[in-house]
């Protein structure tokens, strides 16, 4: 019989899972393109879910006709994108955190699991801050201690890590397929919610935030 690893800790992606921030970045990237008159739509955008912010302009440069940037240039790009995104940032409350997640997150605390945030934003403190999580979770990993974005697993082999967890110790929770796939190739097990249940890669999937819970009780 398959030796069966009690689950400790719960990974969770930032953006799309704990609370929704695809609009601002959206904004930020459209505003950004607009002005140096790349196409960008909701279809390009939805390629960006899990990605790196230079690796997201990549995406987004590969619709420029005539414009060629220096390496230095792009930085300069990436920078401007993500203060205008910091910007719009400063719209976030705590009311942009669902009853039902905040819910599901002090039950699960309650139930002594050890939670993690593992996200490719570099923004995820300031995020986090934002809607009354600062102190909440007991790691971050984020854009700003990985040197590889999702499908690699680093984020989350590192948040596993700050935790004080083994891989197969832990559960990720993902929106992207990207993020699912790296939770595989971090040895980990993965929910899947939003756009990541399309995929059918997840080892679960879920509609609300709160079926979290049940799947824990099955374990």
């Amino acid at each position: 019989m398959e030796k069966i690893t009690k689950i400790v800790g719960l990974i969770f992606d930032l953006d799309g899972v704990i609370v929704h921030t695809d609009m601002y970045h959206y904004k930020a990237w459209k505003k950004l393109a607009d002005r140096l008159n790349i196409f960008f739509d909701d279809q390009i955008n939805n390629r960006l879910r899990g990605v790196s912010r230079m690796e997201s302009l990549e995406i987004i440069l590969e619709n420029a006709k005539t414009l060629n940037p220096s390496d230095s240039e792009k930085e300069a790009y990436a920078t401007e994108k993500n203060e205008t995104y910091k910007e719009l940032l400063k719209q976030m409350t705590q009311a942009d955190l669902s009853k039902d997640v905040a819910k599901t997150l002090y039950e699960l605390k309650e139930r002594n699991y050890r939670l993690a945030i593992g996200s490719s934003s570099r923004n995820a403190g300031l995020i986090l801050d934002k809607i009354g999580l600062s102190d909440f979770f007991d790691a971050v990993s984020d854009g700003n201690n990985i040197t590889n974005s999702k499908p690699d697993p680093e984020v989350f082999l590192k948040a596993a890590e700050y935790l004080g967890l083994k891989a197969e110790e832990c559960i990720v929770i993902e929106d992207a397929d990207a993020g699912v796939e790296a939770a595989h190739r971090a040895g980990m097990k993965a929910i899947a919610m939003g756009d990541a249940v399309l995929h059918n890669n997840g080892d679960w999937n879920i509609k609300n935030f709160n079926e979290i819970l049940d799947i824990l009780k099955q374990l």
